[in-house]
């Protein structure tokens, strides 16, 4: 299992690649531009992107640009378009697209691409962290002998120490850590909704949506609660 994120501005593309890659076992995170992009690989640090070209506030290939200047470029990106030109793939593919898929999608097409982009994902060495990465407020301490993670708070204020254990399926443990990481936030901006979509740089929407996906108690951090 993969985790993949798809770029598009249209919902039906969105929701028909979500169906399918979740058919075929893997964990999807849906964008539908570039700031909400941008946010999701940051948090998630997607195994794959599949990324529309044409968009409202950024183009793809814009995107993919940004991302290989700045050393985020650390995925492999398939690029998607209806309308794109063949000099369009080609510029794509020389900034770091490893495939141009032209829609509409096909289902054989699709499939074979995300299996050569995982496929050359899992052969690349194991990275450390990425210091380009925002700085999240969990940092790892200790990796035991059993496969357990122990993190403290970098505010050393909060007198509080999370673990997770590495020996779980990938999706489990992603999610235990995404929901701790979330109640963090929550306890410290005292339930502000608007505050933590500002430090963790998502969407209110996609936020909250990530957090009822994840079970967050939405009452736990309100001041007074």
């Amino acid at each position: 299992m993969a985790n993949i994120l798809v770029v598009d501005d249209e919902l039906g593309i969105r929701d028909l690649l979500s169906e399918i890659l979740n058919d075929e076992g893997h964990h999807v995170d849906l964008a539908e531009n570039a700031a909400q992009a941008r946010a999701a690989r940051a948090l998630a640090r997607p195994d794959l992107v599949l990324l529309d070209i044409w968009m409202p506030d950024t183009d793809g290939v814009t995107l993919l640009k940004e991302w290989s200047s700045s050393g985020l470029l650390t995925m492999p990106v398939i690029m998607m378009s209806g309308h794109a030109t063949i000099d369009t793939a080609v510029e794509a593919t020389k900034i770091g697209a490893i495939a141009f898929l032209e829609k509409p999608i096909t289902l054989q097409k699709l499939l074979k691409a995300v299996e050569q982009g995982l496929a050359r994902s899992l052969s690349r060495p194991p990275k450390t962290l990425n210091p380009a990465l925002p700085a999240v407020d969990f940092v790892p301490e200790l990796v035991t002998t059993s496969g357990t993670i122990m993190a403290v708070p970098q505010d050393k204020g909060m007198q509080s120490t999370q673990s997770f254990m590495l020996e779980k399926p990938l999706r489990d443990a992603r999610d235990e850590f995404e929901k701790a990481y979330f109640e963090f936030h929550l306890a410290k901006e005292g339930g502000s909704m608007t505050r933590v979509a500002e430090k963790t740089g998502l969407e209110r929407t996609h936020l909250y949506r990530k957090l009822k996906q994840l079970g967050v108690d939405l009452t736990r951090g309100k001041r007074g609660a």
